[in-house]
């Protein structure tokens, strides 16, 4: 299945808000922008607003994704990774970002590009409550049943 490119009407909300954007054509994701400066100290996060709203058609979801280059030199990833933006949705984009860096702070400015959003269709299937489900190979081993994750649940239960 196919699906024609939508069209995304972005909302500046202040004046110095960078318009999200690909820095290639073929990128998957557009780049986030800070319309802040921020610090996180080590271990901290913080929500991170964009200065941007945006309107994504109904049958597609905004994903916010961490940049790879933010978190291979400075240990910076996206908590909820990836954040959900609904079709809905006409609030200001907010990124909540970590610094995962048990020592280092990392000063972030305004402008600076701090997560990519990549627009993807989505099912939106129908729900059916049943009191039981088809039979299938793997049946409940799920979590972690190939690669030793039950040790995990095992400590925590």
């Amino acid at each position: 299945m196919t699906h024609s490119q939508p069209v995304l009407r972005v909302k500046r909300l202040h004046e110095s808000a960078v318009v999200p954007q690909r820095a290639h054509e073929t990128d998957a994701g557009l780049d986030l922008s800070s319309s802040i400066d921020v610090r996180l100290g080590p271990g901290a996060r913080a929500t991170v607003p964009t200065g941007v709203a945006i309107e994504i058609p109904q049958g597609w979801c905004g994903l916010v994704c961490p940049r790879s280059g933010l978190a291979a030199r400075h240990g910076v990833g996206v908590v909820n990774a990836p954040g959900v933006i609904d079709s809905g949705y006409r609030g200001e984009i907010k990124v909540v970002l970590i610094n995962h860096d048990p020592e280092h702070s990392v000063e972030l400015a305004a402008g600076d590009r701090i997560a990519q959003l990549v627009v993807t269709p989505v099912m939106l299937g129908a729900l059916e409550e049943v009191t039981v489900l088809s039979d299938a190979e793997r049946n409940d081993a799920g979590f972690g049943s190939t690669g030793g994750a039950n040790l995990l649940t095992e400590a925590v239960e």
